[in-house]
């Protein structure tokens, strides 16, 4: 188990604890010190995790991996797994017997990565006053009925992901051997090195998956793989999340190209478009009907309204009354959509004229 971590002094005794709650227990908990100017390290010790520290890393997370794996990979064997999991992740106790078993089927040469879904943890940072602190609640919970509908979806499509999270997965040794020798012998379009993970990009997990599905390995997010994960605090924390996320996913499908591994991805993002394009007409057509010539919403509008609303509070019922009752309130739920979508739009603005991309 590694899970890396760069001042989460925070998070990772919990973290570690949720990996001893295992109904399968691992082998050894690495805690990849990254950095750190805090008690990271030091609490990690005292949970009982291996603390190792990163040497002259530049490249965040994935530089941090990297220099562990060089190692690992050298010291075990193909049968063998190695799971990666965020210093803010909690996983559920069934998380590590679940992954290992869909690893092991046919003879364990199927799939190269077994990830998980996510529910989001609201109210773990101090939260400010006044309306600012109205926008942080609202923000933190706009996020947490946001993965549960993700995880109610990969949950009614039985597992099936395109991405394979970072939050935490559970890896085949012989798949990530793959991925480095293919690295090496250019067979695939690596930017960073030839390494596990690929460090001049924004999204690593998102490349590391394409070059899983690349090389003929399948990944999956089974039900019981299933953890909880920090959400962003703040609408500028949501915003910077979100700008990389979405940059990142379009410059790795620009570096693989279109292939029968992309094409959904690259389907996903003329949808995205799409969906901008479509919220604009719809809510400069809902102030039309309502202004022009005095209050007159026509029943389409009213039906669409309707159906929308229905949706946003169905698929969050598994969350409780709470979420429930955010989401029917639609100004709530649709300013956050709207957020969403203007950041994607600025993602790809960016990506258009060239803006040096950071994280």
């Amino acid at each position: 188990m590694l899970i890396p971590a760069h001042n989460e002094q925070a998070n990772i005794g919990r973290a570690i604890e949720s990996v001893r709650r295992q109904t399968r227990a691992v082998d050894e908990v690495v805690v990849i010190a990254d950095n750190c100017t805090d008690g990271t390290a030091d609490i990690a010790a005292r949970y009982g995790a291996t603390v190792v520290g990163t040497v002259g890393n530049a490249h965040k997370k994935a530089g941090a991996l990297n220099q562990v794996l060089d190692a690992l990979l050298d010291s075990v064997g193909d049968r063998d797994k190695i799971m990666v999991m965020d210093a803010d992740s909690f996983l559920d106790p069934h998380f590590v017997e679940v992954a290992e078993e869909w690893l092991d089927r046919g003879d364990g040469r199927i799939y190269g990565g077994i990830g998980g879904t996510f529910l989001g943890r609201e109210g773990e940072y101090p939260r400010r006053g006044g309306l600012a602190g109205v926008a942080d609640r609202w923000v933190e919970a706009a996020q947490a009925n946001e993965y549960a509908r993700y995880a109610r979806d990969v949950r009614r499509k039985d597992g099936q992901v395109l991405v394979l999270t970072g939050t935490a997965t559970l890896f085949d040794v012989a798949a990530l051997r793959d991925v480095v020798a293919a690295r090496a012998e250019g067979r695939l379009p690596s930017r960073g090195g030839t390494k596990v993970y690929d460090t001049e990009v924004l999204t690593e997990d998102n490349e590391l998956t394409f070059a899983l599905r690349h090389l003929g390995w399948k990944v999956r997010s089974p039900n019981g793989c299933t953890l909880t994960t920090e959400v962003m605090p703040t609408w500028s924390h949501l915003y910077r999340q979100r700008l990389r996320w979405k940059r990142g996913a379009m410059e790795n499908l620009r570096q693989y190209g279109l292939t029968r591994h992309t094409v959904k991805h690259w389907g996903y993002q003329v949808v995205g478009c799409l969906g901008i394009a479509v919220m604009a007409i719809y809510l400069g057509s809902l102030v039309w009907s309502l202004t022009a010539g005095g209050p007159n919403l026509h029943p389409l509008w009213i039906a669409i309204t309707g159906v929308f609303a229905v949706e946003r509070i169905v698929t969050v019922r598994r969350r409780g009354w709470r979420s429930m009752g955010l989401a029917s309130v639609l100004v709530v739920e649709m300013c956050y959509d709207v957020f969403l979508q203007a950041t994607h739009h600025k993602a790809l603005a960016d990506a258009a004229t060239g803006r040096t991309a950071n994280w």
